[in-house]
């Protein structure tokens, strides 16, 4: 299983208009290879550089395991409790002149998961742990002057 997507390589710079300061729209992502037997996959945008620890940024669960991806600025998704308490995509957004990795990383799960709208990151990776079938990682990089 693989994550790429038309907005940035995977170590590449984002665009800003992904980014906060931006126009703050989460990016086209494509899913290939999604295994056969998956019946929903997992999104989990998180920031690992930020000083006062890992940031997470969007999670979203319930996706449907046949689609091959989703469209820039999607609305509609399932998503629990960002790091900022909202339900919905926050984009980059690093302390003045530092560079970060924000991780998007696509999980294929055995189940369609039964969780409240109010769950966090910890949650949600509680609730997944043993229906996880595969994994993959696309890395994209946000620096602000």
């Amino acid at each position: 299983m693989d994550i790429t997507s038309p907005s940035f390589q995977n170590n590449g710079i984002i665009p800003k208009k992904h980014a906060y300061e931006g126009q703050n729209l989460s990016p086209a992502l494509n899913f290939i290879d999604v295994p056969k037997a998956a019946s929903t996959l997992v999104l989990i945008v998180d920031d690992p550089d930020a000083p006062s620890g890992t940031i997470d940024h969007w999670i979203v669960w319930n996706i449907p395991s046949d689609i091959t991806g989703i469209e820039e600025g999607q609305k509609g998704l399932t998503s629990g409790l960002n790091s900022y308490l909202v339900n919905r995509y926050k984009g980059p957004c690093p302390p003045s002149g530092s560079s970060h990795r924000y991780f998007f990383k696509l999980y294929a799960l055995d189940t369609m998961l039964k969780l409240p709208s109010r769950v966090n990151k910890k949650q949600l990776v509680s609730a997944m742990q043993d229906h996880i079938i595969d994994k993959a990682v696309l890395i994209g990089t946000y620096a602000t002057p």
